[in-house]
């Protein structure tokens, strides 16, 4: 019999709660940062009322440096060149899935975090492969912990609960055998808004492991401040597989998919720039405080492991890549019990092709 599906449920009772308490993404409930003011700033290309598909929201103000193609999407005007007039906005996990749903944020990057809310009926779909790992499980130096086994009463940190850290923590640990339900009380999760808050749990012994966005977990593990148990991107079971995958309203798909096939357009000439300059986008990153990193160097060598792909490779049976990304995470998800819906058939529910054209 299948494990209880406690995160299905959690996520559902988030949903309903954030329903209730608020429909559509405002300057109330997140920081904007706008390209509408001026022809130059955010690369724009298009002066006021040119742009075809006009204003929209895009969660991209997260502080992680994997989120580069958004940035340099923005920052190189390509989200412009496209016919978009963007604001970067920043939005928790709820506050992106009610603005999915409901179409007022057309598109979002995210790991497999959303698949128990797709299941629940969060009405989205996955249309793009986005990077591939970028997060690190953070210990004390001193502590015993070494591997996944030994975490089993252990207090976790992450950014926030139904989240990707906690998501991937999540399946972590129950591949291993460990329950993540926090009924079951062998592991605690708690949440911390702000990445160098939860170092400083990390440092303080509030929490035993810190799950944390690059560039955090790697500048201070060059520092030596701490050891790393767990990388997204050389773990086994995740090595070479999209961390974040392009998440798009249903309802913008069907009642203009132009605009999403435009919008990964933009992402892509974002990713290939990427692939071809990440000195460069390190620079840009940096100049525009996307995200704190002094050291250059390890900025550049985090920005080349993410995996950026090539106009190359975009050309070459990518599609099919990202829908094999969304089955093996299907499968998985489906083995440890956090969805019931056959992996083939789940699959195909959630990932939809998109042309995106020339």
């Amino acid at each position: 019999m299948k494990k209880k599906n406690w995160l299905k449920k959690m996520v559902a009772v988030g949903l309903v709660f954030s329903l209730f308490t608020g429909c559509s993404v405002s300057s109330n409930d997140s920081e904007k940062v706008s390209s509408s003011n001026s022809a130059t700033e955010g690369g724009a290309t298009a002066t006021d009322g040119d742009y075809k598909y006009g204003k929209i929201d895009i969660p991209g103000k997260d502080g992680a440096l994997c989120g580069a193609p958004i940035y340099i999407a923005y920052e190189n005007g390509y989200f412009a060149e496209e016919g978009f007039d963007v604001t970067l906005i920043s939005a928790d996990f709820e506050t992106r899935k009610i603005g999915l749903n409901n179409g007022t944020i057309p598109i979002v990057n995210g790991d497999f975090q959303f698949f128990p809310s797709i299941e629940n009926g969060i009405d989205v779909k996955v249309v793009d492969g986005l990077h591939e790992g970028c997060i690190k499980f953070a210990v004390r130096t001193d502590s015993d912990i070494e591997t996944v086994e030994d975490l089993k009463g252990k207090k976790i940190g992450v950014d926030e609960i139904g989240g990707t850290p906690h998501q991937v923590a999540s399946l972590w640990l129950e591949n291993a055998g460990i329950s993540a339900d926090p009924a079951d009380g062998e592991v605690t999760f708690l949440p911390y808004s702000d990445g160098n808050l939860e170092f400083e749990a990390l440092e303080s012994g509030e929490i035993d492991v810190a799950a944390l966005w690059d560039p955090l977990g790697s500048i201070h593990e060059k520092a030596g401040d701490v050891k790393i148990i767990f990388d997204l991107g050389t773990d086994a079971y995740f090595k070479d597989k999209f961390c974040c995958f392009l998440y798009a309203s249903t309802k913008v798909l069907e009642e203009n998919p132009e605009e999403v096939a435009a919008l990964l357009r933009a992402y892509r000439k974002a990713q290939e720039w990427i692939y071809e300059n990440p000195e460069e986008a390190v620079d840009i990153i940096v100049e525009k405080n996307y995200a704190a990193i002094e050291d250059r160097e390890l900025a550049v060598e985090l920005v080349k492991s993410y995996g950026y792909p090539s106009a190359s490779q975009h050309a070459e049976n990518w599609d099919e890549l990202v829908e094999e990304n969304v089955r093996y995470f299907s499968n998985g998800l489906y083995d440890i019990g956090y969805l019931e819906t056959n992996p083939e058939e789940f699959t195909n529910n959630i990932y939809q092709k998109v042309d995106v054209g020339n």
